[in-house]
């Protein structure tokens, strides 16, 4: 059996061909004990796990890792686990980069594919600072092109977002640029999901609307 006819168990459901998951979560706690046995199903299957997270939450990840039964060392000593700073990943010089980080997420997805029938399961928890350092219309931008992204492949990508770290409008934005959500531990398809060629309009002219923006000729 290809690793594609394999369902993924995630949040109380089973994910379809929209791969592309906001996950709201209050607090680091609920993020592990609702993802636990999604990241634990990919080590077991033999699928390569990607995780972006925070460096000051790097110890306390591993460790919730590990008490999931899942042999860390060995999984980081063979490649099957990749653990990144978000600072490594999102930014290039200390800048925010876009479209760097889009060619290293369409590389991570393709590797799966380069090995053979294995999947990536690529979760990334986004911090505040991320979304401040890259600006919100920028970081929006980003979260809508991954849907072209992952529209290519059957990998997960799990954006998380703790939501006492973010206003109520971004989160609002946030769920009209992810087609299926995990909001109260449980995996739905998403309602308010906005096609990505709509949304960026969308945003083009939220960004020329306002005050002192350079209209094109």
């Amino acid at each position: 059996m290809h690793f594609h006819e394999h369902p993924i168990h995630v949040a109380n459901g089973v994910l379809g061909k929209k791969c592309h998951i906001c996950a709201f979560f209050n607090g680091f706690d609920e993020q592990h004990r609702v993802l636990r046995s999604f990241i634990k199903e990919g080590f077991e299957r033999g699928d390569k796990a990607f995780h972006i997270v925070d460096p000051e939450l790097r110890a306390d990840h591993l460790k919730r890792l590990a008490q999931a039964g899942i042999d860390v060392e060995q999984a980081m000593a063979t490649g099957q686990l990749e653990l990144r700073r978000w600072q490594d990943a999102y930014l290039r010089d200390d800048q925010f980069d876009q479209d760097g980080m889009l060619a290293l997420l369409e590389e991570i997805l393709g590797s799966g594919r380069a090995a053979g029938d294995t999947r990536v399961r690529f979760v990334s928890r986004v911090e505040p600072s991320l979304v401040e350092k890259a600006g919100e219309d920028n970081w929006l931008e980003y979260e809508t092109r991954v849907n072209y992204a992952v529209s290519k492949y059957s990998d997960p990508v799990i954006c998380t977002y703790d939501l006492a770290n973010f206003s109520a409008s971004l989160v609002m934005d946030m769920l009209r640029v992810h087609p299926v959500v995990i909001v109260g531990g449980v995996l739905q398809e998403n309602p308010f999901f906005v096609p990505p060629d709509q949304f960026l309009l969308e945003l083009r002219e939220r960004k020329s609307a306002r005050p002192g923006a350079i209209q094109a000729l």
